[in-house]
């Protein structure tokens, strides 16, 4: 598969300008690094956008940049978390294996449906998570957009995600 095919894949206008822009910012490469991320370029679809530095050694994920709407979600700013950390408001389990799992396959990754549940609430929308490369080879960071609405019940649904995986080229 392709970034053609994962671009077509995406229904929200606002992750699709998202996707977009990373496959201008990789400029030939297999990935962009983050220092090509112009925030200017998608400064209206900012407040959806996140992105994670990931350290190899330790495995670890930490908050580079989300986006008012995504920090919500969170009930605080990212930047500087550790993934695992933010455990008690999201299932980070579940992130942390979709995040694993785009950078061991070299994977674009787009996803539909419940995209976060908590107690007495969950967001139903659309996610996607790019790797993010400084060498153009070597992974070190994700960065994604996450687009969804938000619905409260007394109890939290089941998390479902409708997702699709594109092994970069």
């Amino acid at each position: 598969m392709s970034f053609a095919a994962f671009h077509a894949s995406i229904v929200s206008p606002d992750l699709i300008q998202v996707a977009a822009h990373w496959d201008a910012a990789r400029d030939g490469r297999a990935m962009p690094a983050w220092k090509d991320i112009r925030p200017a370029a998608i400064a209206r679809q900012l407040p959806i956008v996140w992105s994670y530095c990931y350290d190899a050694a330790t495995g670890d994920f930490t908050g580079r940049l989300a986006g008012d709407v995504i920090n919500q979600i969170f009930g605080r700013n990212l930047k500087g978390a550790r993934l695992p950390d933010l455990g008690s408001s999201i299932d980070a389990d579940h992130l942390l294996a979709r995040f694993r799992k785009v950078v061991a396959e070299r994977a674009l990754y787009r996803s539909t449906g419940t995209v976060f549940h908590q107690a007495e609430r969950h967001g139903y929308g659309e996610r996607i998570i790019m790797p993010l490369s400084d060498d153009g080879v070597t992974i070190d960071g994700i960065f994604g957009a996450t687009q969804y609405q938000t619905a409260f019940r007394a109890a939290a649904p089941a998390l479902t995600e409708c997702e699709a995986w594109f092994p970069l080229a």
